[in-house]
């Protein structure tokens, strides 16, 4: 069982836009450009034990590592065990098969000291003939960019069905070129016999706090009046399960829910798709957004939990609330997002989804500056530059009632301190405000 909550603690995962180090310290890790695209490719296929299950086990690895230090060799041993667990977190109930549709998902491990890695993974069949089993390529970086990556494992995939050869000069290539700034364009030089030498161009959207990102996904599958209901949550940091079967519509949606938040960090455990090992972290007394397969319902039901909001994504419902989630925001502002996300749910055949993340991030981030958006002057700054928070003035400048109520709360999150920590640090407005 130890073993078990070591993982959990290794997977407490945070939202990929902002990794969290100690509180209030923000990293802009996964925005610089010129480095490394990725640490690692992995292959992780379904070994036959000796009981009849099959166990997902790392068969291919790129780049090894040679020269570690202990510290970096611990990690790393740390890192490879724990990439199995989340490449196919369904279990060990697996069979070969002929057919299977391959699918994309993601998903974030949280370092020690508090850096975030992210794991994007492509589930998919090999060629070949007869029944076989699946495998999941897994490319691990520390760069959020999930439109990016998925072209990325395109490439992968592709080659994939020619022979496993032609993947590493692909990669290889990859692990050389410079991660292109947003709004820039790498092109990366890449040979496949018969067919020759091929550019491949990846280029990153300007807006990198929306790259990894498809709010799409989240209107696809439920109303706006549903989804106003789950940032209502979020907002307050309370526990929140998604259900679905699909690990690509759970860490998409679940991406796009911590996405809402912005410029704010969900700063609690995070885990897009809960492998079936750690489903007792829905115990947890403590704020939580994770995912969890469809099958596993009975068993989350079952489980002696705390007030929680739980979203059945296929359903697009919610099985399980609070009850107070109609009353969190200020009336007249939450009406301003519906009119705003029911205008974008009727042109969704008009936007590409890049227009869709602008449209939807704006109504979100509108609210927070509606609300919060003068926290900037209640800051007091003392001589030697250091900034303290006035809260009392704060929450007293606020002319409208509820929206005094609901930002009274919302002061007391662990996001909000840690965004005013930032702030008290840099005389320089926060971005997005």
């Amino acid at each position: 069982a130890t073993e078990g909550k070591e993982e959990a603690s290794a997977a407490e995962n945070n939202p990929s836009r902002v990794p969290q180090g100690k509180p209030g310290e923000r990293s802009s890790v996964l925005y610089s450009a010129g480095q490394f695209f990725f640490e690692y490719l992995v292959v992780v296929s379904l070994k036959k034990m000796s009981d009849g299950h099959y166990e997902p086990k790392i068969t291919y690895q790129f780049p090894k590592r040679e020269n570690l230090l202990k510290g970096q060799k611990e990690e790393e041993e740390r890192l490879l065990q724990a990439i199995p667990l989340f490449c196919f977190p369904d279990g060990n109930n697996w069979a070969p098969v002929t057919e299977f549709t391959s699918e994309t998902f993601s998903f974030v491990l949280t370092n020690v000291d508090g850096s975030r890695k992210i794991g994007y993974c492509r589930r998919l069949l090999p060629s070949g003939r007869g029944v076989r089993l699946p495998e999941v390529f897994c490319i691990i970086s520390c760069l959020g960019c999930f439109g990016l990556f998925s072209k990325i494992l395109d490439e992968v995939e592709k080659r994939r069905q020619i022979s496993m050869a032609v993947i590493y000069p692909f990669m290889q290539g990859l692990r050389e070129s410079p991660f292109p700034a947003p709004g820039k364009t790498v092109t990366i030089k890449s040979f496949i016999p018969e067919s020759g030498t091929e550019l491949i161009k990846l280029t990153r959207p300007v807006d990198a706090h929306l790259e990894h990102v498809e709010f799409q996904a989240l209107l696809q599958r439920l109303s706006p009046h549903l989804i106003l209901h789950i940032f209502a949550s979020a907002v307050l940091e309370r526990r929140l399960i998604f259900l679905a079967e699909e690990l690509s519509v759970l860490s998409q949606c679940i991406h796009a829910v911590a996405a809402l938040l912005y410029p704010f960090t969900w700063a609690h455990t995070y885990i897009p798709v809960v492998p079936e090992c750690l489903l007792d972290t829905v115990c947890c007394p403590t704020p939580f957004m994770v995912g969890i397969q469809m099958r596993h319902l009975e068993r989350v039901l079952d489980q002696p939990m705390e007030e929680a909001l739980i979203v059945d994504l296929c359903e697009g419902k919610i099985l399980r609330a609070v009850g107070d989630e109609e009353e969190i925001l200020p009336i007249k502002l939450q009406n301003e997002m519906l009119t705003s996300l029911n205008r974008h749910n009727n042109n969704n055949n008009i936007h590409t989804s890049e227009q869709v993340n602008t449209l939807v991030s704006e109504a979100f981030v509108q609210f927070f500056v509606r609300t919060v958006g003068h926290y900037a002057s209640h800051i007091k700054w003392s001589k030697n530059g250091s900034g303290t928070f006035q809260e009392r003035a704060f929450c007293k400048a606020i002319a409208s009632k509820t929206n005094r109520k609901f930002v009274k709360k919302f002061v007391k999150t662990n996001m909000f301190s840690l965004f005013i920590e930032e702030a008290e640090k840099s005389r320089i407005p926060q971005e997005g405000k």
